[in-house]
């Protein structure tokens, strides 16, 4: 009851304004819109290399599971590698912050839960260690992806304690609102000049 007021108010204001105010409050906001967020940029290219980290770990998770079948050595290895690749994908779709995804994935949508699933995948990649050393290239892969996801992962649970999760969401709500207002005095604008012309002719 309390939102539909303000946006009943928020419309009566905007309504009341005259050609000028319409004007200068559209540049105002044209201009607050076009000014991207640094954090919010920062927090995009976190969430992009997390994602082609994932995709690293699909990857070798892959390349292990192929080799295992192919040696006949294990076939709880194949078994293992093939969840570590579901499960990486899964990773891969939550940075993409997909809606479909977090509808069911509730957990998903907070960093932490985040970080724990990708400490988890890291894990899963970096387990069944070749004791042979039949695979030094493969395993020094293994290595790499699973250490820095491991990396991606806590930094993620460090950021979910702290609540930067929340301070993310709060902006981007801030940011489409914003959106809203330019769209809403462009709409306001596009009125007045449509009147304009009618009065004119």
């Amino acid at each position: 009851m309390v939102r539909n007021r303000e946006e009943e108010e928020y419309d009566e204001e905007i309504n009341n304004l005259t050609p000028r105010e319409v004007e200068a409050a559209s540049a105002s906001v044209k201009s607050k819109g076009r000014r991207t967020d640094p954090f919010l940029v920062v927090c995009k290219c976190f969430r992009v290399i997390t994602s082609l980290i994932a995709i690293l770990c699909i990857a070798v998770n892959v390349l292990s599971a192929i080799r295992s079948f192919k040696e006949r050595s294990d076939i709880f290895d194949v078994v293992f590698r093939c969840y570590a690749v579901l499960i990486a994908v899964l990773v891969v779709l939550a940075e993409t912050e997909w809606e479909f995804i977090l509808k069911f994935w509730k957990v998903l949508e907070y960093w932490a839960g985040r970080g724990m699933l990708q400490v988890f995948v890291a894990v899963m990649t970096r387990a069944f260690p070749d004791v042979y050393d039949r695979r030094k290239d493969l395993m020094l892969l293994q290595d790499i992806a699973s250490y820095l996801l491991l990396a991606c992962g806590v930094t993620y649970i460090i950021l979910g304690v702290l609540c930067i999760g929340c301070l993310k969401r709060a902006r981007e709500v801030k940011k489409i609102s914003r959106e809203q207002r330019v769209k809403d005095l462009e709409e306001l604008e596009r009125r007045r000049e449509e009147l304009e012309a009618v009065l004119i002719a």
